[in-house]
């Protein structure tokens, strides 16, 4: 983080110093902002060279979330639910930093996450509030509606393509919309 004193420039070419300063250093932190991004999108893992970021599941009921990569770490979240999907962002010999939907961040033991791929149907939206996202039979907009699923339903999903996931709820089978769920990304063709 950069500081700056706060003091009244003398003259004019005092303020153009200390505006080209700000412009350089103002630079200069959005290339940081921005290139790690960028960097992310097609970095690898370290202990896997697996793509980075990535959506894996939880593979059992407990799983614990700590503040570091190791079992001396403070364990932030516990959670219960199997099949959670959470996004791989870092790599540290046999733990993984993880994402989940609602923005936490911390470390889970690699045999605890599963690479079968889940997905949250709209966790960002509020149940009482929002419209049930259709799940349909055909991928389209003017397909058969099959069911409507409430934000937070979990599903199991078997593939995606051109903006179209298909997916399992329960017995129930069928397509959503890829920018309704949390655990593809938009564009992510899975086979």
């Amino acid at each position: 983080m950069f500081c700056f004193r706060s003091e009244r420039p003398k003259s004019t070419a005092a303020k153009g110093r200390r505006l080209s300063a700000f412009v350089m250093v103002a630079g200069l932190t959005l290339q940081f902002i921005v290139l790690p991004s960028i960097a992310n999108a097609v970095s690898k893992g370290s202990s896997t060279g697996l793509d980075l970021p990535r959506f894996v599941s939880l593979k059992s009921e407990r799983v614990n979330m700590r503040v570091g990569p190791g079992r001396d770490y403070k364990v932030e979240w516990l959670y219960t639910k199997r099949g959670l999907p959470m996004e791989v962002i870092q790599e540290f010999d046999t733990w993984r930093k993880v994402r989940d939907s609602e923005g936490a961040e911390g470390w889970v033991f690699q045999s605890l996450l599963s690479g079968d791929r889940t997905a949250l149907v709209t966790p960002w939206a509020d149940a009482e509030k929002d419209e049930p996202v259709p799940l349909t039979a055909k991928p389209g907009e003017n397909a058969r509606i099959i069911a409507r699923m409430a934000p937070g339903v979990l599903a199991e999903v078997d593939s995606c393509a051109d903006g179209w996931c298909y997916i399992q709820v329960g017995e129930t089978e069928g397509y959503a919309r890829q920018i309704h769920l949390w655990g593809v990304y938009p564009d992510e063709v899975i086979d």
